[in-house]
């Protein structure tokens, strides 16, 4: 194990000191272990607020969200552990502004089942709480069990569109039916090259050959679908594009956004290869780009991969998609 760290079982806490000491005019913690975040001007009246929250080891997600115009705050688990539902509760009841909270994360058991007590929490201090599970995965699941699917890099349209929708001071039912809306028009699917390293375990989370590529991985190392010698970039967008258009439709002259996302360890220069090919898959089947990410934005650790989300636009997605934010990992003016 190569790493930088000091001491494996510190590598959350040195990593939250360093993010507070880098970015203490946009995050503030509300809790002494600093295991929950809050944007620094938290909490904001008179809007509904947003709160995520997941295991380390995937940065920017969670907490690289935090910030104007996106979220309010995030709880912050061990690597690859849930975060705890008082964890939770205190970022709840530090971004209340008087029109209730919407818990917007990905679909992990002790994650699901934290927030789940958090809320239940919360309505004994009379903050209401509504929820929204990203399903965006379409490896993990079948078509017909999207509600069983895992949330990865997709999660970031919910952020962002859930979060556009709160700025217009929208009440938290509608926000909530702009993140539901956002994850049923969102599909991600993802390749990895290489395992990654847990700091406290010391060894690969699992084994890939040389040569080898594994389909569907999800971002904690969970079994992909299919495992196979490694594939060009544009036959591997060309499996990507195929199965997720197989399980969401999109008509010619329809608009979509595309987000190409590294999981740790790839090259920006690859990435902008595989996005090439998504672009050109997409323009021969006549559907239309309206907005584009590349870069990291889901990642685990120093996992070699990628994933590909193609969120289908339609007229009010795509205005809110055009909304500011400002966050410590990036800025959309």
């Amino acid at each position: 194990m190569k790493k930088f760290i000091n001491h494996p079982e510190n590598v959350v806490d040195d990593m939250l000191r360093g993010l507070l000491l880098a970015h203490s005019d946009q995050l503030r913690s509300v809790r002494s272990d600093n295991r929950a975040l809050v944007r620094a001007d938290a909490p904001v009246y008179g809007k509904v607020a947003i709160a995520t929250g997941g295991g380390s080891g995937h940065l920017p997600l969670f907490l690289g969200y935090v910030g104007k115009g996106m979220l309010d705050g995030v709880a912050v688990g061990d690597i690859f552990a849930s975060p705890s539902s008082r964890q939770m509760l205190d970022v709840t009841r530090a971004i209340h502004g008087g029109k209730g909270v919407l818990y917007l994360y990905g679909n992990y058991g002790g994650d699901v089942m934290n927030f789940d007590t958090s809320a239940e929490l919360a309505d004994l201090d009379n903050i209401r709480v509504e929820t929204v599970v990203a399903t965006d995965d379409v490896a993990s699941m079948p078509k017909g069990y999207e509600q069983q699917r895992r949330g990865v890099a997709g999660l970031f349209y919910l952020y962002k569109l859930a979060a556009a929708k709160a700025e217009t001071g929208a009440d938290l039912e509608e926000v909530k039916r702009i993140a539901e809306k956002a994850n049923s028009r969102v599909r991600t699917m993802g390749v990895a090259l290489s395992p990654c390293i847990l700091p406290a375990v010391g060894h690969p989370t699992f084994q890939l050959g040389e040569g080898e590529m594994e389909v569907g991985m999800g971002i904690h190392g969970e079994p992909g679908i299919q495992r196979g010698s490694i594939q060009t970039a544009d036959e591997v967008a060309a499996t990507i594009v195929s199965a997720i258009l197989e399980d969401m439709p999109i008509e010619k002259g329809e608009k979509v956004s595309v987000l190409i996302n590294g999981l740790g360890a790839t090259p920006l220069e690859e990435l902008y290869i595989v996005y090439q090919a998504v672009h050109n898959l997409l323009a021969d089947r006549g559907i239309d780009i309206d907005s584009r990410y590349i870069g990291e934005f889901a990642t685990s650790l120093e996992m070699a991969g990628l994933s590909v989300s193609i969120l289908y636009l339609d007229d009010e997605l795509g205005r809110l998609m055009e909304a500011p934010f400002v966050t410590p990992f990036r800025i959309q003016n």
